[in-house]
């Protein structure tokens, strides 16, 4: 199957939507995300179900468990069931985590990676063997963390810089991940943003999270995004332009389809915000 042209605002693809969509894609939900180890080697109506979207939408993969700084071997099995189901289905974008979350087993929770020049060399090599693999250049996601790791020998954004360099990777935006550990660890988030290597943003992710009672901000992706994450990502594109697939994130609390057509919808009007103001300033 060839791949499907990507942009646009897209939507998490959830099972729990399937006869919703079925019944007609909303305007303005341009492509879906999904995570393939929730989908691949599947048989059965769930098979027939993807197989009935991916023929008629674009979609992107959004891996949750390569753990790509992890202490573990990287996990080329799944790295070559997630190259034949992208090709199975027409799937061009592969997006993870810049976390790791297992070692003998998987401890399902995205942990932070230590900010050193050992750390860099480890992970970038793991990518690099990952884009070996896949037959493809991936997007490494910002990550949301709630203890920083010790030893830092570089800032963050540093850190996600020299990956990126030497690896020769995308980068995946969050910028509700930013939003989030700038509230909780007390940094500027546009200043973080700024700091990026933005010229390799190859894909982005909206959403929501919970406030703890003392003040911890949680990326639960369980509501509705903020006003001041529409700002951040409405700065994003004023920095990079609106071209770049944009995808809400909504994993529980997930409401009817019409109401997360209406936040998708925001995605797509900040993006012809943008697409306006240029074609002023042209």
């Amino acid at each position: 199957m060839n791949h499907r042209p990507l942009g646009g605002a897209g939507l998490g693809f959830r099972r729990e939507l399937i006869d919703e969509l079925r019944n007609g894609v909303p305007d303005g939900i341009d492509f879906f995300e999904l995570a393939p180890e929730n989908w691949a080697g599947m048989g059965g109506r769930s098979a027939r179900d993807l197989r009935y979207f991916t023929e008629r939408h674009p979609f992107v993969c959004h891996g949750l468990s390569l753990s790509l700084g992890g202490p573990a071997p990287l996990d080329e099995a799944l790295l070559r069931q997630i190259r034949a189901f992208m090709s199975e289905h027409g799937i061009g974008l592969y997006t993870e985590h810049l976390s790791w979350c297992a070692d003998d087993s998987h401890l399902y929770e995205l942990l932070p990676i230590p900010l050193s020049e050992d750390a860099v060399r480890w992970t970038a090599g793991r990518i690099r063997q990952a884009q070996d693999i896949l037959g493809c250049r991936i997007g490494i996601e910002n990550a949301s963390y709630y203890v920083a790791p010790p030893g830092a020998e570089m800032s963050e954004a540093e850190f996600i810089s020299a990956i990126v360099r030497e690896a020769d990777c995308l980068l995946h935006l969050d910028v509700n991940n930013i939003y989030v550990n700038s509230r909780n660890f007390g940094f500027d988030p546009v200043a973080f943003l700024h700091a990026l290597p933005l010229e390799r943003t190859c894909y982005i992710h909206v959403a929501g999270h919970y406030v703890e009672a003392d003040g911890l901000l949680v990326d639960t992706h369980g509501a509705e995004v903020i006003d001041p994450v529409w700002s951040l990502l409405a700065e994003t594109y004023r920095r990079i332009g609106s071209d770049i697939p944009t995808c809400l994130e909504r994993d529980f609390n997930i409401p009817g389809l019409p109401q997360l057509a209406a936040e998708v919808g925001q995605i797509a009007r900040l993006q012809k915000q943008m697409r306006d103001a240029e074609r002023q300033v042209a």
